[in-house]
């Protein structure tokens, strides 16, 4: 019979969620955060599916982050507009593949 604590450590190893990049977690959590943040006051569902669609890209989704991050006066680094790219390409623009 094994011993109690094998049997607890044993347990604890099974229960835990299989292991993730840390980058394929942050990314989206964290532009997620900006953009529920800063963004969705003006952006509903509907402001990414409406015919005048200007993101047709990744890069023309990332000047459109860029574009209204400074016109918000935000100042996010590239690192934060990229984040809320991959976190709006997974919410709104599934076929979109980053660069």
């Amino acid at each position: 019979m094994l011993p109690r604590l094998t049997v607890a450590v044993l347990l604890a190893v099974l229960a835990r969620p299989p292991a993730v990049a840390a980058d394929e977690v942050r990314a989206p959590a964290r532009g997620e955060l900006l953009y529920a943040t800063h963004c969705i006051a003006c952006h509903d569902r509907e402001v990414h599916w409406r015919d005048r669609r200007l993101v047709t890209d990744w890069r023309s989704l990332l000047a459109e982050i860029r574009r209204w991050q400074a016109m918000a006066s935000l100042r996010w680094t590239e690192e934060e507009i990229d984040e809320v790219a991959r976190f709006v390409q997974l919410r709104h623009y599934r076929d979109l593949v980053p660069d």
